[in-house]
């Protein structure tokens, strides 16, 4: 096993003359996706090279986020980094190193681009967004109308918010009615974006496409681009966004639990597959039959989830996506 000591932490950091937002940038949140560390890469030599101008504010770039997963090609070091992120007095795996790295970094910047792809294939790249403005307990943000202005502008057309609710509201049901046990499994919900939250800034996930489609680069360093335009990093002009007409944007509305080990899907579902009311999706371990209980499209099934934990989750269409 590699010894955490093996690898270190690199960020880049360019910073204009004129103020302007902080913005970080980063790739390989999770190991095997690489997609967002060939699009930094491409984006700095741009700018060393003078083809790319930080005319304003400053843009921090961290290419390898997690370099212990990165070298093995896998999606995570020791545990999900993108789970559970916070600082630790006593770091017990290289996920919580990063952590005590990574959290103090995003606190000193306004917001966030975090550049991630997905296993399956033949999806469309997607970004994940906060929610609305709120003072409640849960995840309180006063940054919507710019977090989804921005969200507008990557160059992606599917949008889908409500992950912390949604995954909120599960814990809630399966806890035993144990405080402390439940703030300690909410907090498992938060990762890079839902921590940048909690500092007062704002951010978004893009998931790129398929880990190896050679498309997903060039989605991530479009998403850059635009991203420094948008902000005012660059000068260049803010991107149009993209057209009402032309958007799926979808709301995570509740998660299925897995209750049994034998609990079973009735096909093999993929993220953004459509579902029809009464549709059956799959089958307790009793023979009881698992239906849709609204019209959507399911999202992040897991087959070989664990008993007692998601099995996966349901969205429905959100008409009122950059509207409210």
């Amino acid at each position: 096993m590699t010894s955490s000591s093996t690898f270190q932490f690199k960020s880049v950091n360019y910073t204009a003359p004129q103020p302007g937002p902080r913005v970080i940038i980063m790739g390989a949140t999770h190991g095997n996706e690489k997609c967002g560390t060939v699009a930094i890469g491409r984006v700095m030599e741009e700018i060393d090279s003078g083809r790319l101008a930080i005319t304003a504010g400053s843009v921090t770039f961290v290419p390898v986020v997690n370099p212990k997963a990165y070298q093995q090609n896998t999606r995570n070091g020791d545990r999900n980094l993108n789970r559970n992120l916070f600082p630790k007095d006593a770091p017990q795996d290289f996920e919580d190193h990063i952590a005590n790295w990574l959290c103090p970094l995003l606190a000193r910047h306004d917001v966030l681009l975090d550049l991630h792809s997905f296993n399956a294939s033949g999806g469309l790249p997607f970004v994940m967004v906060g929610p609305l403005n709120n003072d409640g307990a849960l995840q309180p943000f006063q940054h919507a109308e710019k977090e989804r202005a921005w969200a507008r502008r990557l160059g992606v057309k599917r949008f889908v918010d409500g992950w912390l609710a949604a995954y909120g509201d599960g814990v809630k049901r399966r806890s035993r009615g144990d405080a402390a046990e439940l703030e300690t499994v909410l907090r498992y919900g938060v990762g890079t974006t839902e921590y940048m939250r909690t500092t007062g800034g704002y951010a978004l996930t893009l998931e790129c496409g398929q880990h190896d489609e050679a498309a997903a680069p060039e989605v991530a360093y479009r998403a850059i681009v635009n991203t420094l335009a948008h902000l005012g990093l660059t000068g260049a002009p803010d991107p149009e966004p993209v057209p009402f007409e032309e958007m799926e944007a979808l709301s995570m509305v509740v998660v299925h639990d897995k209750f049994d080990a034998d609990d079973r899907f009735t096909r093999n579902w993929a993220s953004f597959d459509p579902v029809h009311e009464g549709d059956q999706i799959g089958v307790r371990a009793d023979g009881t039959p698992v239906t849709a209980q609204f019209s959507g499209r399911i999202l992040f099934p897991d087959a070989k989830a664990n008993a007692n934990s998601e099995w996966y989750y349901l969205t429905r269409p959100n008409p009122s996506f950059g509207r409210e």
